[in-house]
């Protein structure tokens, strides 16, 4: 029953986003969020005590409540536009993006050696990515499957319909390899990269000064085929979302064996995203435990 609500509740929200105009749209979602903040549910603290570690100590509490509340903003309004993006024709989808600085995004496609592309989880990154297969090229990604199956299959449809491949993270090994033999195809592969999905294992890595882990998909994937690895950092303006792009050095100043090269590539993933989540933090939709001190012993990867 819990399954179907949940379902039958995103349902609602393509339906209404979709077709509601934009205008009539936001206010509503706007309220929500300010609603949910209100509220101080649990993933409202988690998220505070997310911020408190990338604003620091200076801010006060009244301040950072208020980040809060503009971050709980930031997250309906992801959902909103994803909600949305369906509808888009796609002269629209391709004005989605602002870009500051595309030059390692273009640089690593114009290389032509395969382009993995990483991302927090700010801004919206589904927009990103219809935004990236309309006007760049199709590309593969990997989603967390979430329950129930049929808002997962909602999912998946949602970012196909771009033109997107989707596959399931829970794929082991061969999800692996099937994304090591697209970017060996010169292909573009596109992963949210700032938190270890489900049950894989994760590189400890230091983070707004603090010890958490991340995948260590991407830089194993970089190490075995050669391609480019870039961070993509997004955050949100009044109108528009922009976007910057930044490359990921894989090939200097690495240990010898596979397991330090893995962690030092890793690590710098960890800085580029701290970088731009630190100048745009209510962008950051963390709304999960991340560190490992907010994890339980047996749930730290």
């Amino acid at each position: 029953m819990k399954d179907r609500a949940t379902d039958s509740l995103y349902a609602t929200g393509w339906w209404v986003s979709s077709r509601v105009p934009p205008a009539l749209a936001r206010p509503v979602f706007k309220f929500a969020a300010d609603r949910t903040w209100a509220r101080d549910g649990r993933g409202v603290r988690q998220l505070t005590a997310n911020l408190r570690r990338v604003v620091g100590p200076q801010v006060s509490s009244a301040e950072l409540s208020q980040l809060v509340r503009q971050g709980m903003r930031s997250y309906l309004r992801y959902w909103h536009e994803t909600f949305a993006l369906s509808a888009l024709p796609k002269d629209q989808l391709a004005s989605l993006v602002r870009f500051t600085d595309r030059t390692a995004l273009d640089a690593a496609i114009a290389r032509g050696a395969g382009t993995l592309v990483v991302l927090s989880h700010s801004a919206n990154w589904d927009a990103a990515g219809a935004w990236l297969a309309v006007t760049q090229q199709p590309f593969t990604t990997v989603a967390e499957r979430v329950r129930p199956d049929a808002l997962y299959d909602r999912f998946v449809a949602h970012r196909r319909s771009f033109g997107i491949e989707v596959l399931a993270a829970d794929g082991g090994h061969q999800v692996l390899a099937r994304l090591a033999q697209r970017l060996r195809d010169g292909k573009t592969v596109c992963l949210l990269a700032d938190r270890v999905i489900g049950t894989a294992q994760g590189v400890p890595v230091r983070f707004f000064g603090e010890a958490t882990h991340m995948p260590g998909g991407p830089a194993s994937l970089a190490l075995r085929t050669g391609c480019s690895l870039v961070a993509i950092h997004l955050h949100y303006d009044d109108s528009a979302m922009v976007a910057r792009s930044e490359a990921i050095d894989t090939a200097s100043d690495l240990p010898e064996d596979r397991e330090g090269r893995i962690h030092v590539i890793t690590q710098r993933m960890a800085t580029a995203f701290e970088g731009a989540i630190a100048e745009h933090p209510t962008d950051w939709h963390m709304l999960q435990p991340l560190w490992d001190a907010d994890l339980s012993p047996a749930a730290v990867p």
